[in-house]
Order: C-alpha cells, then sequence, then structure tokens
C-alpha cells in the first residue's frame, strides 16, 4: 500500500503535460496495492500444500511470470477461488476455513502476478485469467469457480479462454465494466478528461484491444447451462449496481442476491455471504 501511495503523490506532483506522466498513469492503474497477510490468514496458508506455475505476461513484460498457489484438501471435487484487484488468496481465509469442512473437497487459492505474494511489478485482467487457466491446466477443470470483483471478470474471461465448465460459477461483486473502473481511478486523483483519453488509447494501442473490450455483458456467451449465482451490493460503488443490473436483466436464468452495505471488499468476509456461498457449493456436490 506504501507504494501505492507514494504513485498517487508522484501524480499529483507532476504536470500533465510532463513526457512521464502517461507512464505514471499505468502504474497508478496497473499497480495492485498489496497489503501482507494477518495472523490468522497466515495460519491458514501456512496449514496449505503450496504450489507455483506461470502466467504469460503477453502485456508489460512479455515473459511468463511465476505465481504462487495454496491447495487444501486433496478430495476429488475442485473448488477454486480468484482473488480480485490489490487482493490476494488469504484474503477469502473465513470462507476458506469453512469449505475446507466439505467432505471429499480439495480447495485451490492463488495470488496472481503482481499480486500478494508473486512476482510482478504490474498487473492486469488478462494475467488474472492466465493464471486462472493455468490453474485448471495443471489440477483439472473445477467443480466450483469462485471469483471476486476483477476475478469474477477473469473467471469469465478465463472460461472463454479454455472452454472449460464448472458445474457452478460463483461471482462475487463481479467486475463488470473495466473503462468505467479506469475512468472511476483517474477521477479519484484528478486526471483530466483529456489525460485520461491519452492514457485510455495508449492502452489500446499497448493491449491491442480498447479497455471497453473489457466488459462481461459483452464477454459473456453462456446462457442457462452455467450454473451462475451472483452476489452484489446495491450500493457497491466500486462495481456499480448499474452495470450488475443491466448484466442481470439480460440474463434472468443467472441467479442472484444482494447484500446492502456488505461492501465490495467486505462482501467476502460477510458471514451472511460466506454461509449462502457455502451452502450453495454444498447442495451443488451432494
Amino acid at each position: 500500500m506504501k507504494k501505492f501511495k507514494q504513485i498517487v503523490a508522484q501524480v499529483k506532483a507532476t504536470a500533465d503535460t510532463a513526457p512521464e506522466y502517461n507512464d505514471l498513469l499505468w502504474q497508478l492503474i496497473c499497480y495492485s496495492p498489496k497489503m501482507p497477510a494477518r495472523l490468522q490468514q497466515q495460519q491458514l496458508l501456512d496449514e496449505a500444500e503450496k504450489f507455483s506455475l506461470t502466467a504469460y505476461d503477453r502485456i508489460f513484460t512479455q515473459a511468463n511470470l511465476t505465481f504462487n498457489g495454496f491447495k487444501w484438501g486433496s478430495g476429488s471435487r475442485l473448488i477454486t477461488i480468484t482473488h480480485g484487484w490489490g487482493s490476494k488468496a488469504a484474503d477469502f481465509s473465513e470462507l476458506i476455513s469453512l469449505l475446507r469442512e466439505i467432505p471429499d473437497t480439495t480447495i485451490i487459492a492463488f495470488d496472481v502476478p503482481g499480486n500478494g505474494s508473486s512476482e510482478g511489478e504490474l498487473s492486469n485482467g488478462d494475467l488474472f485469467a492466465r493464471a486462472m487457466a493455468a490453474v485448471s491446466e495443471k489440477y483439472g477443470t473445477p467443480d466450483v469457480m469462485i471469483g471476486h470483483s476483477l476475478g469474477g471478470m477473469a473467471n469469465v474471461l478465463a472460461l472463454n479462454l479454455t472452454g472449460i465448465k464448472p458445474k457452478l460459477l460463483f461471482s462475487i461483486t463481479p467486475l463488470i465494466r473495466l473503462k468505467e473502473n479506469f475512468e472511476g481511478s483517474m477521477n479519484a486523483v484528478g486526471i483530466a478528461e483529456d489525460r485520461q483519453a491519452t492514457y485510455l488509447q495508449s492502452f489500446n494501442e499497448k493491449v491491442g484491444v480498447p479497455a471497453s473490450h473489457y466488459d462481461v455483458e459483452q464477454l459473456y456467451q453462456f446462457g442457462p447451462e452455467l450454473n451462475h449465482v451472483l452476489l452484489y451490493d446495491d450500493a457497491d460503488l466500486i462495481s456499480p449496481y448499474i452495470h450488475i443490473r443491466e448484466f442481470l436483466s439480460n440474463r434472468p436464468f443467472i441467479r442472484s442476491k444482494n447484500y446492502t452495505g456488505a461492501g465490495h471488499a467486505g462482501m467476502i468476509r460477510s458471514p451472511q455471504a460466506i454461509a449462502d456461498i457455502v451452502a450453495e457449493i454444498k447442495a451443488i456436490l451432494e
């Protein structure tokens, strides 16, 4: 988190006409804040079987980046968890602790490159999806895929990338529109509209598609054959309800539940949300 605050300070202190200004915006958008694991979280990680895989970073380093994964159990039913931006596997400690009580399961969570304990300076949604794809290639198709925030979008990207079909897809306050999220981040630190436009154009050039391409409304091509549960907070400012509502209204077959006031980050720690997630997973695995 200290480095992220330094990046914000640099952006605010640099004239927006300076040659390095757009590079600073890339850091602002693509540096994922890191927080150390709390004691309880670290204890859970200590009980896990550790593994490492690689995901190709086509945007920043054009290299395979190693990321760290954690596995609990050795059962025949696989549950995977994809964290969100500025998060890590350990942040799901409360949920993982209860999932471990389900018989005959293997639970896998991982730190995407550029997040948590994994290598990488900057991160991006493509890396999130490729990390999930690497996990499924190594350990097989998950019975249950859980994704939070950007991890929810990344799971959809991973499904498109790999063609795997889980028995249950769980999206927790998923990010729907990446471009609007970028704009919100830049507005929060007072970036002028013309500088925002310059950054978004540079994104198009570097990534090969505009930021608006990363829109779950367009990326999601599944029907009722995919058992999908979506949890949201209608007061969420990071993944605004207006985007969630549009996505759900076009797909009435997706089951959803509102947890007003749980918060975007707080949803994965909400006792009620966790209880509902565990109950759904138990039902699908019976």
